[in-house]
């Protein structure tokens, strides 16, 4: 069996193929990086995403706060990953890198802030 894939473990975006016969990859083709095989090999076993999105922040120079985990979710978890963060809601200030949850969704993976959002300042 052939399958096709678009790596995306670098900017590069290989398209790889696979030749996988009795659920055992024989070959894998197209990659410009040893990352494509990397890649290749777990998006077939064991898919997993780096999860990016925003949390509310009450008082923020901005409304929202952009977040990501700071390793990738199994697939299957995205979906409760963001469930759990459109719950939560910050307070400013909130710094580049500070935790947000320490363990997301029960997978054992921190979400952090990828920015630094000040107080929002009072007008004069």
């Amino acid at each position: 069996m052939k399958k096709e894939l678009i790596c995306i473990s670098c900017p590069m975006s290989c398209p790889l193929e696979l030749t996988i016969v009795n659920g055992e990859i024989l070959s894998i083709t197209g990659n410009r990086c040893k990352n494509g095989e990397i890649y290749a090999r777990q998006e077939l076993t064991h898919p997993q995403r780096v999860v990016t999105t925003t949390v509310a922040c009450r008082s923020g120079l901005w409304p929202r706060l952009p977040v990501k985990t700071i390793a990738a979710v199994p697939k299957d978890y995205v979906t409760n990953v963001v469930t759990e963060l459109h719950e939560v809601e910050v307070e400013a200030p909130v710094l580049l890198g500070q935790i947000i949850i320490e363990n997301v969704a029960n997978t054992g993976i921190a979400v952090i802030a990828t920015r630094s959002l000040p107080h929002e300042t009072v007008k004069e």
